[in-house]
Formats: structure tokens, C-alpha cells, sequence
């Protein structure tokens, strides 16, 4: 799904395709949420979520199925209202001022929705002109998106005859036509081939490079390693952690050291060796010696005690949690509402 951006009024004297700028635009965070809280019935969606976006950054927003990074994302787009809570994009406030803060973004949903009766390069014309772009700066713009998303060959062709991945580039494109301040991503590139994500990532950064700001879910770790600037973490609809990607992991595991024994039937030997150090070390199923560091002062005395000790050492190696053992380490967490819940039983 495509936000179409509102246009500017006739006549209002800003640059065609661009938001107005806001009175309170320069405070250093393009999207500020405080205390949001969104119900559907019995179910609460949200669950008093804080969340900031510096300008010019990616924050990646990751959470299982059901986490509420989809409803939190059209409660910023306007396309939902908050049961409570406040929230400023672009420095527009959610509720009071949704036309002029529909200036400022973009928004590619989950599922493509493009107009299939027109071809792919009437659809993003068609945008350009809502968008009150003038009609040979549309038509580049929408030459320049069809070229750098591989769709100029099928340009002129009725959308219905896209695949499903050509549709989704396509509607991605739309919501990069304007330039928008604040780009919502939904899971952009689900679906997608390997080549047409790096395209997809490639174009995201570039229009970061150009200043906007980026608001990305995504179920891809890579992605979100690749793009985000920084991450918060959803369960439950609550915020569960925050931070870069590199904090993140040092949050959950740090960094460990394996060590590859020239004899592997000194491995027990060598873990109790360093346990009379005060050096915590397990020996792992494909034969190697595990052992938690926070820094190279800890690398440096571990390999200091296993040499003085005579050990033979065939190869280290030090490793950091991946970025999905980091997201499964989270949410398998219970958040505070349930710790709370659990401590009154």
C-alpha cells in the first residue's frame, strides 16, 4: 500500500513535491511518539510505546508477527488514531495537524496496491501530479525510479500484467516520488529477489545521503543490519530494547573467544584450568573452548593462562552474537507488564 501525499495548495509558494517546513521542525528528531496506546476490542495493539527517529537516520523497528509494528506505523501515517498518547512527524503533531504532516511522508505498506488498469509509468506520473509536481519534472522522476527499479522495459505496460515482485517495486518507487522528509517502510522487501532488495537498499540509502529519514520494519535481520542507523525491539506492543546494532548485541552476549586445542582431549583440562582463574569457559559439541570477553584484556589473559600452562592453542577466534540470536534472545523475554503480572499471582 502507497500513502499518497497530500499536495500543496496552490499558491503557497513552496518547492513543488516538497513539504512545507514546520515551525518546530528543527528539533533533531523527525519522528517523536510518547505513551502510545492502541485497542482493537480486548486486545491491546500497543502498549504505551516511546519511540524516536533522529533526522537522517534508518531505525530499524523489528518484533515477531503481532508485535503492533504495523499499527504503530499507521498511527504515525495518520491512517489510525491512538487511544492514547502523543506523536510528531516532521514536527506536526498526529492528531492536530494530520494534512500537513501527510506532506512530509511516505508510505509503502506491506502488500502492493498499485492501479492495474494503468501502466507503471502512468502510476507514478499520476503521483507526481497529486504530489503538484509539474509535469516534465513528474515524468523524469518517474523515468528516473521505473530505470533504478529495473521496470523501464515494462514502462508502458498495464500493471495487472506485473509479476508480484515487479508490482512491489513499483509501489515502492510511488512512495519515493515526491522525496518525502519521512519514509515509512513496512516490510518493503518481502517477497522480493536478492537483486531487486540490494536495488530497494540501495535506493533507501541514497535517499538517506539526501537527507531524509527512514522508519523501517522489517522481519530481515540483514536488512536491518545493512540500513538501520539504529533499532528498537517490539513485543507485545511494548518497546523491549533499544540501540545501535553493535549495543544491541553487546546488550545480550558480547563477544566470545574460541580457542581450537592442538590436543582435543585437553579441553576439560583447559576449562578447569581457567574456572581456577575465575574465568568462565565451556567446551562446545565441535570441539572448541568457549569463553565470555568483554575486551582484549580478557583475550590477552586467557591465552596468557593456557600458554603458561603448557596448552597447545591450534587457532583462535573471537565471535559476537548474530543479529537474530540477538532478536530471539529479546523476545524470549517476558516484558514488564507480564514480569508484573506474574510477581501478583
Amino acid at each position: 500500500m502507497t500513502t499518497q501525499i497530500a499536495p500543496a495548495p496552490k499558491g503557497s509558494g513552496q518547492q513543488a513535491g516538497r513539504a512545507p517546513e514546520s515551525d518546530n521542525a528543527g528539533s533533531g528528531n523527525a519522528v517523536e511518539a510518547r505513551g502510545i496506546v492502541k485497542h482493537f476490542g480486548a486486545t491491546k495493539a500497543l502498549d504505551g510505546v516511546d519511540l524516536t527517529v533522529r533526522q537522517g537516520t534508518v531505525l530499524g523497528v523489528l518484533g515477531p508477527n503481532g508485535a503492533g509494528k504495523t499499527t504503530l506505523i499507521r498511527i504515525l501515517s495518520t491512517l489510525l488514531k491512538p487511544d492514547a498518547g502523543t506523536a510528531v512527524v516532521g514536527g506536526y503533531d498526529v492528531l492536530r495537524q494530520p494534512k500537513q504532516l501527510r506532506r512530509t511522508i511516505g508510505l509503502t505498506g506491506q502488500y502492493a496496491s498499485v492501479d492495474e488498469l494503468l501502466s507503471g509509468a502512468e502510476n507514478l506520473y499520476l503521483i507526481g501530479r497529486l504530489l503538484d509536481l509539474p509535469a516534465k519534472q513528474a515524468k523524469a522522476r518517474a523515468a528516473e525510479l521505473l530505470e533504478r527499479f529495473s521496470l523501464t522495459e515494462a514502462a508502458g505496460r498495464p500493471a495487472k500484467t506485473y509479476s508480484g515482485g515487479m508490482r512491489r517495486r513499483l509501489d515502492l518507487a510511488a512512495s519515493m516520488i515526491g522525496r518525502p522528509r519521512v519514509l515509512y517502510l513496512d516490510e518493503p522487501t518481502t517477497g522480493l529477489d536478492p537483486r531487486t532488495r540490494n536495488e530497494v537498499w540501495e535506493e533507501v540509502q541514497r535517499m538517506v545521503a539526501d537527507g531524509a529519514t527512514v522508519l523501517l520494519t522489517t522481519q530481515y535481520m540483514e536488512e536491518a543490519e545493512q540500513l538501520a542507523t539504529d533499532l528498537t525491539v517490539i513485543d507485545r506492543g511494548q518497546v523491549i530494547a533499544n540501540g545501535t546494532v553493535d549495543g544491541l548485541k553487546q546488550q545480550v552476549g558480547g563477544q566470545t573467544l574460541q580457542v581450537r586445542p592442538s590436543h582435543p582431549a585437553e579441553l576439560p583440562e583447559m576449562a578447569g584450568c581457567l574456572a581456577e582463574r575465575g574465568i568462565s569457559a565451556t567446551v562446545t559439541d565441535t570441539g572448541l573452548l568457549a569463553v565470555p570477553i568483554t575486551g582484549d584484556a580478557q583475550l590477552t589473559e586467557v591465552i596468557g593462562v593456557l600458554g603458561g600452562r603448557g596448552f597447545g592453542v591450534a587457532g583462535i577466534d573471537t565471535v559476537v552474537p548474530s543479529l537474530d540470536e540477538v532478536f530471539l534472545a529479546l523476545t524470549n523475554k517476558p516484558t514488564a507488564a507480564q514480569t508484573a503480572e506474574e510477581a501478583d499471582r
